[in-house]
C-alpha cells in the first residue's frame, strides 16, 4: 500500500505521536526514550508557553494502516525576526528506512513551511533551544543521554539523499574525571574570584535555589545568545522551564558563580547523574514503576554525569569563570567516584566552550548536525 500522511488534531493522535518515537527503537540497545507526559506538554500548543512565539504542525505517516513515521514541523517567530530569516523548523522526526515515507514525510513539513511564506527548512530542532536538537551523525553506537537526540545512521543518509546538507554541527566529549582539580585552575579561580568580586554559591535545599532560579535563566538568555538557532526565552518560558527543570535537580551538583557586590549570576554549572539507564527502564511513563530507577540514579554514586548547562555572561567569558565552577564540582565528582562526563552537544564553531576541556583528558566521541534546505 501506499503511503498516506495525516496531520495530528487531536490528543490521542498526539500520544500516538509521541509513542511513535518509543516504538520505533523498542529494545534498541543505545536509544534513550522520553518521558511521554513531558513530551506531550512540550508539544501542547495550551500547556507550551513557546508557542506565543512559535507556531506547528504535526504529521503522522502511515502504510498498511500503521504509523511509520512523525515529524513536526514550527515556525519560531522570534527567533525568524532576530535572525532577519524566514526559515521553518522540523523537528520531533523519526520514520522507517522507506524513501517514499521520509519524502512524504518532508513534503509535508516543506509544503506547509512554503504556504506559510518561509523560504528555508532546517533542524532537526525543538521549539527552543532546550529542546532536543541536531541528528546524530557519528556515535551509533554509543548510549544516548538524556539532553540529546539517538537515531538511526540512516536518518542522515535520507537527509543527504533529499537534498539537505550540512547547517552546523555539534560535537559532544566524553570528559573522564581527574584525580584532583588542575593546579592551573586553583590558581586562575583564586584569581578571578578576586579581582572581580566573585563568590561560589551551594544549595543544600531545593527552596534555597528559588531565589536564584531566574537569575540563572536571565544569565542563560546573555550567554546563549549568540548561539545557532537562539532566541532570548520570554518571563513566561522561564516560568515554565523553572517550574519543570528545579524540582528535579540535584543540589550538590549545581554551582553558581555571583557578583558579591549585586548577587548577581555570572556564571552556572548545572550537572545530573546520568539518567540514561533509567530512563532506558521507565520506558517512556513515571508510573507506576518507572519512577523508582530514575530516584535511585538521581540520588545514587553515579559513575557518569551529564553536563547539563553551563554558561557564562558575555563581559565575563575567556576571564577564568569556568575554572570557580570546575573547581567546585571536581572535587565532589571525586568523592563520588564519577568516572567522566558527557558534555552534551556543543557548537564546534564554540570554541570557547571547547577550550575549557583543554586541562582534561577528553574523547570526542559523538557529532550530530542540523541540515538546512532552500525551498
Amino acid at each position: 500500500m501506499s503511503v498516506s500522511i495525516k496531520e495530528v488534531t487531536t490528543k490521542k493522535e498526539l500520544k500516538k505521536f509521541v509513542k511513535f518515537n518509543i516504538a520505533l527503537y523498542k529494545n534498541h540497545p543505545y536509544h534513550v526514550p522520553g518521558l511521554i507526559d513531558e513530551e506531550m506538554i512540550t508539544l501542547s500548543k495550551e500547556k507550551n508557553p513557546a508557542f506565543e512565539v512559535c507556531e506547528a504542525i504535526y504529521f503522522l505517516a502511515y502504510k498498511d494502516n500503521r504509523i511509520v513515521g512523525r515529524i513536526a514541523g514550527i515556525i519560531n517567530r522570534k527567533s525568524n525576526e532576530t535572525w532577519k530569516q524566514k526559515h521553518a523548523r522540523f523537528g520531533f522526526v523519526d520514520f522507517i528506512d522507506d524513501r517514499e515515507v521520509v519524502d512524504k514525510l518532508f513534503d509535508a513539513v516543506e509544503d506547509w513551511a512554503k504556504a506559510k511564506g518561509m523560504d528555508t527548512v532546517h533542524g532537526p530542532l525543538g521549539f527552543t533551544d532546550m529542546d532536543h536538537e541536531g541528528m546524530l551523525v557519528e556515535g551509533f553506537d554509543l548510549m544516548g543521554t538524556m539532553a540529546a537526540i539517538y537515531n538511526y545512521p540512516y536518518y542522515p543518509e535520507h537527509m543527504n539523499r533529499m537534498g539537505y546538507v550540512k547547517d552546523s554541527d555539534w560535537h559532544e566529549f566524553k570528559i573522564y574525571i581527574p584525580e584532583k582539580v588542575p593546579d592551573k585552575h586553583l590558581r586562575i579561580g583564586e584569581m578571578v574570584s578576586r579581582k572581580y568580586g566573585l563568590e561560589v554559591i551551594k544549595f543544600k535545599k531545593k527552596k534555597e535555589i528559588w531565589p536564584y532560579a531566574y537569575k540563572i535563566f536571565n544569565a542563560l538568555n546573555q550567554a546563549y545568545a549568540p548561539l545557532y538557532g537562539y532566541t532570548e526565552l520570554t518571563p513566561k518560558q522561564i516560568d515554565y522551564y523553572v517550574n519543570m527543570y528545579i524540582p528535579m535537580l540535584r543540589m550538590d551538583f549545581i554551582t553558581i558563580i555571583v557578583r558579591k557586590s549585586d548577587d548577581a549570576v555570572v556564571g552556572f554549572g548545572i550537572t545530573m547523574p546520568n539518567l540514561s539507564r533509567a530512563l532506558r527502564k521507565a520506558k517512556g511513563a513515571l508510573l507506576p514503576f518507572g519512577v523508582i530507577p530514575l530516584l535511585k540514579t538521581l540520588y545514587s554514586k553515579p559513575k557518569v554525569i551529564d553536563l547539563y548547562l553551563m554558561g557564562v555572561l558575555p563581559e565575563y567569558r575567556n576571564k577564568g569563570i569556568n575554572a570557580l565552577i570546575f573547581n567546585d564540582l571536581i572535587p565532589r565528582f571525586i568523592q563520588l567516584g564519577v568516572t567522566y562526563a558527557e558534555s552534551n552537544p556543543e557548537l564546534e564553531t564554540n570554541s570557547a566552550i571547547q577550550a575549557q576541556w583543554d586541562y582534561f583528558t577528553r574523547e570526542h566521541h559523538k557529532t550530530r548536525r542540523a541540515f538546512i534546505k532552500q525551498l
